[in-house]
């Protein structure tokens, strides 16, 4: 009480000062009759039971949240206090203020501020504010007897028992609606899809009918869940104030992105009809590309392996295209914190993404020079195997070992390629091998052995015919190189390994010693296979020599 007695002085004094205070101002020049613009009062509500009694101002030291809280509870505390009559609230003028008093207690104090807030009388503010005083504590009584909370749990039961009720009546229907929709549209959506030449997908469609379907019951059982809470928590005193609460806390957020959402209408249209604008646009460059790899339409100077690679080059500029007129219109775009965003995205993409962008280059790069493609036999470094795929990142192959290896582009671009299957297919590919023949051996034999080994090996070609080369003279033997020819790449290992043998066959069927690599000296016996000895276990046997 006291302190109430001292808030309400210390309200006099600043009201004093207040009034003080225009006069001065007007001595200091301010010209006669001229008013002053009245300087906006902070005030709370005084809340009991979910009901706004009234709103008390307060001041700097005493502020109108703590003073709210108070009142509050000195009324709660007379509405407990059953030997309280309501009735026997009083108004008591003092000398600074107006003091609403249940007896010898203070219940609440009007100041003039209060009066100011209202905009009446100190004396019709105070009787207003005590027959509020007196109606909240009936009322508070009331709704917490036996009768009336019997009452309200009777309400809160069926309640209960309509919202269940009417949420299986929501699901039931939905889903009457979805067959129904099935039935009726069903039809049209097949045939939209035809006539539109597939750029309109029917189960695309269809999942949009389902979708909308389904928000509907949602924002069915959605609703209807709020009103049961709202309705029961209102029954009862001690939850009256969430009820009220309730909807705010649901529509607050709602009704300030609606304004939000209605003053950006004209740019959400303007964004809505550039996204479709975009989605035609990359269609119908998807249609022109796959035409163009399928062969139907041909570009001069353009290969049709072309397509692919280059209209994804065409995607990613309709899409910046796109964001670049869209930016302005995104709401927020000009926001300090859209743009710190921003500025952060970039940041990371400049130190991540410098590999990538280093990785998708080099892989367009290869595409458009035609230095690889699926189903090439090619070397990568010391990598020796079959292209699977090349993507935009990365390069895989399959090794003679039937590994797969995946190789950045990056890597491939600073490394020699060696394609075997390029020209195999049309001039045919060259395997070659060397061997060291002593001086002894006339190389018109050497090159008859080596040409009859190429000829005794199948799957060479016969023409263009082998040839032999001699590479080198040695020191101790003369080199010579067979060279033969192959339309299939992928057989490379094995027709060099059928070769080797007939090579070897060739030379040990006429007693003739291959030197490979050196030696340093004669030794008595030739280094050869005796004939006899061609076929020796575990080699299956053969009724003639080659």
């Amino acid at each position: 009480m006291r302190l109430e007695r001292l808030s309400v002085l210390m309200l006099g004094v600043a009201v004093a000062l207040a009034a003080l205070a225009p006069g001065a101002a007007g001595a200091a020049g301010a010209p006669p009759g001229a008013t002053l613009p009245e300087v906006e009062l902070a005030s709370a509500p005084v809340e009991l039971d979910g009901h706004v009694l009234f709103r008390v101002v307060g001041l700097t030291s005493f502020p109108a949240e703590r003073r709210a809280a108070a009142i509050r509870g000195r009324i709660e505390a007379l509405a407990r206090d059953r030997s309280f009559q309501p009735a026997a609230l009083t108004i008591v003028d003092a000398e600074t203020h107006l003091a609403i008093m249940a007896g010898d207690q203070q219940v609440m104090g009007i100041a003039p501020e209060d009066a100011r807030l209202e905009r009446v009388s100190p004396k019709l503010l105070a009787k207003v504010y005590r027959d509020r005083i007196e109606a909240v504590v009936e009322e508070y009584r009331h709704d917490r007897s036996p009768e009336a909370l019997g009452r309200d749990g009777v309400y809160a039961l069926g309640a209960t028992g309509a919202l269940v009720a009417l949420a299986l009546a929501v699901i039931w229907l939905t889903r009457r609606l979805d067959a129904l929709i099935t039935r009726k549209i069903g039809g049209h959506i097949q045939s939209l899809e035809r006539e539109s030449f597939q750029l309109l997908r029917a189960q695309r469609l269809w999942g949009m009918v389902h979708f909308a379907v389904r928000v509907l019951r949602a924002l069915a059982l959605v609703g209807l869940a709020l009103a049961y809470l709202h309705f029961v928590l209102r029954l009862f005193p001690w939850t009256r104030g969430a009820a009220n609460r309730l909807f705010d806390l649901v529509t607050g957020p709602v009704t300030t992105m609606g304004l939000a959402v209605a003053g950006q209408i004209p740019n959400l249209i303007f964004l809505v009809i550039l996204f479709f604008v975009m989605r035609f646009a990359l269609r119908l460059t998807r249609l022109f590309f796959d035409a163009v790899k399928a062969g139907s339409v041909s570009l001069s100077g353009f290969k049709p392996e072309w397509a692919p690679p280059t209209y994804h080059i065409a995607r990613v500029a309709i899409v910046a295209f796109t964001l670049v007129v869209a930016y302005p219109y995104i709401p927020g775009s000009g926001s300090a914190a859209f743009q710190g965003i921003s500025i952060f995205i970039g940041v990371l993409l400049s130190l991540g993404g410098s590999s990538v962008i280093a990785n998708m280059i080099s892989g367009y790069l290869l595409v458009y020079r035609g230095a690889l493609a699926p189903g090439d036999r090619v070397k990568i470094g010391d990598v020796t195997g079959d292209v699977i795929e090349v993507r935009t990142q990365v390069t895989r192959l399959r090794s003679l070992k039937n590994e797969e290896v995946i190789v950045p582009n990056s890597e491939i671009l600073s490394n020699k390629i060696v394609n075997y299957s390029r020209f195999a297919r049309e001039q045919g590919l060259i395997l070659h091998t060397t061997v060291g023949i002593g001086y002894e051996t006339p190389w018109r034999q050497v090159e008859a052995i080596l040409l009859t080994a190429a000829d005794r090996t199948p799957g060479l070609l016969k023409d263009p015919r082998p040839f032999v080369r001699q590479q080198r003279l040695g020191d101790f033997a003369v080199d010579y190189e067979i060279n033969v020819y192959c339309s299939d790449a992928q057989a490379m290992m094995e027709l060099y390994t059928e070769l080797h043998r007939n090579i070897l066959d060739g030379f040990n069927q006429y007693g003739i010693q291959i030197m490979t690599p050196a030696y340093r000296g004669d030794p008595e016996q030739p280094k050869i296979v005796p004939k006899e000895q061609w076929y020796a276990a575990p080699a299956p046997p053969e009724a003639s020599p080659r």
